[in-house]
């Protein structure tokens, strides 16, 4: 991992600026589900992990208490990992289809995962300013992957969280360091609003096009309802494969 990278990482997971979701983390970290007593949680923010030459980035909404916030790396541990991971794999994105540890061995190609905040939030519900807290996070994360020719939004959180990165700008994303400033990417006049399976282009910098895509999230409310299949789920990858490769 580049020392830029690896940095980051370690400032993200040092980071204590939103007072709610500290003290969450680290009593759901003392508390414990049952089936897990035995282990002892990590109960601090989640950094992004993956290839760090990955043309594409997914975006969830945060570690679950009792998933990332105890493995320590983003979805693992959760239901919502056991439904993208096989996804993964499936397309060639993972090495295998099961996340279980954060030591585990399973290593990601092409791809780097991440999420809008870093801490498990009560019932899974970030206020605005801790989502405005951690967003620097992942801007920094699309700042320093500098292959990235796809950004995936799981979830209308996630969605949203990027289009703002992206119209505040603050993305340099010009590998030879031509540009002294950061460059704002040249948007769409109207970007649709969140929908699965919704894809726009934007030029991040000239002659530099990166796709938006999303899907739902792959949450058990959305997989063991039907509303987001193995089929809809997948199809949705393969799209972002063909995207990252042209």
């Amino acid at each position: 991992m580049p020392e830029n990278l690896k940095a980051l990482e370690e400032r993200i997971i040092a980071c204590r600026r939103c007072p709610r979701l500290v003290a969450w983390r680290e009593r759901m970290g003392r508390e414990k589900r049952r089936a897990y007593r035995a282990e002892t949680y990590w109960a601090k923010p989640v950094p992004g992990f993956g290839d760090e030459l990955a043309r594409v980035l997914a975006v969830g909404l945060a570690p679950g208490a009792h998933g990332s916030n105890r493995t320590g790396r983003m979805f693992t541990g959760d239901a919502s990992g056991d439904f993208l991971y096989p996804a993964l794999h499936r397309v060639g994105f993972a090495g295998r289809p099961v996340s279980a540890a954060r030591d585990d061995g399973l290593a990601l190609r092409g791809l780097y995962l991440s999420a809008v905040c870093r801490c498990a939030p009560p019932d899974n519900k970030p206020t605005a300013q801790e989502i405005a807290n951690c967003l620097p996070y992942l801007a920094e994360e699309i700042r320093l992957l500098a292959d990235l020719r796809v950004l995936v939004a799981l979830g209308k959180v996630a969605y949203d969280a990027l289009v703002r990165i992206l119209a505040g700008g603050g993305m340099d994303l010009n590998r030879t360091g031509m540009a002294a400033t950061p460059l704002k990417p040249a948007l769409p006049e109207k970007i649709p609003p969140f929908a699965h399976g919704v894809q726009w282009p934007f030029d991040a910098v000239p002659g530099r096009r990166i796709w938006m895509a999303a899907s739902y999230h792959p949450s058990r409310q959305n997989t063991q309802t039907g509303r987001l299949t193995r089929a809809m789920f997948d199809r949705i990858w393969r799209e972002v494969r063909e995207l990252a490769s042209s």
